[in-house]
């Protein structure tokens, strides 16, 4: 087998080369696939790839606690650094499990609601270690504001940093993740159609709620409800692009059915708007994450997931709604 065919193999495991970020497209998916190869040969499931996926993200906290060499010499760079490669394969392990789903054919509910979770498990308690990290090392910031080093200063300082982690973590990183992965869904179903892609409905996934029996189900359920109110926060971030969807529905049965010139103009936005968004998904963040970590300044990484981060979020939901709205009042007269 020559280096086309196994190109080939492995082009066929990924969502679409349009929605991957060039490191992605170069070095993770192809080393992902590898790993695919590995656990289907072991019959390995994909959902169980995700949850060890999970697990070695968060163990990265542990490492993550610890000053880099400025607070604990060669032994805290050495921690970091370990940190970094652990959430390194955790990433790559939550690239591994959907092409291994695609490599095995066992695409899941189940698979696509964990999968959406995985960075909330890995990051709640890296943010956490961070916080813990700040307490016991701060006097680069302290230096630089003037703050005297008192435990009460470190306890107020401590409860800042707290409060933007919060922020950080679920209004800023949780809600930009949410927003890059709805827009990657809307590509791949304007690139390849419904089958093609995960562009789920709040309602519809209300209706298989519904019809779930309590009894036995209980945890499924949860997921469930879980993975409603993802979708919903993805739906209400977007009125536009629902205002279009709806006004395609009623002129044409279905968004599926858009007339080839209205999917192409979309087509052609979209194309504009995936390098940005790729941004927001796990490389540039984590590269900027890992950055600021190495030279002891974790509070850097609240700040700029809360103002570059959420500056880029803006600006694409802003383009991507403005375009929604023009292509339905132009193209659709709704």
């Amino acid at each position: 087998m020559n280096l086309q065919d196994i190109k080939k193999k492995w082009m066929a495991t990924i969502k679409s080369s349009e929605t991957e970020d060039w490191l992605d497209y170069r070095v993770v998916r192809p080393f992902s696939y590898l790993w695919a190869l590995f656990f289907a040969k072991l019959d390995i499931h994909p959902n169980t790839v995700t949850i060890l996926s999970m697990i070695i993200g968060a163990a990265a906290s542990v490492f993550f606690a610890h000053g880099s060499y400025y607070y604990e010499g060669w032994h805290g760079l050495l921690m970091n650094i370990v940190g970094i490669l652990l959430l390194v394969q955790a990433d790559i392990f939550d690239c591994t499990d959907g092409q291994l789903a695609r490599l095995t054919g066992k695409k899941s509910r189940m698979g696509r609601i964990l999968d959406g979770m995985a960075g909330f498990v890995w990051f709640i308690p890296i943010y956490v270690a961070l916080m813990f990290r700040f307490y016991h090392h701060h006097s680069l910031e302290f230096g630089w504001l003037g703050i005297a080093e008192t435990e009460q200063n470190s306890l107020i300082a401590t409860a800042v940093v707290t409060a933007l982690a919060f922020y950080s973590g679920f209004a800023g990183m949780g809600g930009q993740q949410r927003l890059a992965d709805y827009y990657i869904q809307i590509h791949l179903f304007l690139l390849k159609g419904e089958q093609g892609s995960e562009l789920d409905n709040s309602e519809q996934q209300q209706m298989a709620y519904d019809e779930i029996p309590e009894e036995g189900n209980r945890l499924w359920r949860y997921f469930l409800k879980t993975y409603i109110e993802y979708t919903r926060k993805q739906e209400k971030a977007t009125p536009e692009f629902q205002r279009l969807m709806a006004a395609l529905r009623r002129k044409y049965g279905s968004p599926s059915a858009m007339p080839a010139e209205v999917r192409e103009e979309l087509l052609c936005e979209s194309r504009l708007l995936m390098p940005w968004n790729a941004m927001l998904t796990f490389n540039f963040r984590s590269g900027m994450f890992f950055l600021f970590c190495l030279v002891d300044l974790p509070i850097c990484i609240f700040l700029f997931e809360i103002i570059c981060m959420g500056l880029l979020t803006y600006c694409i939901n802003r383009h991507h709604e403005a375009c929604s709205r023009r292509i339905r009042t132009k193209m659709i007269g709704a």
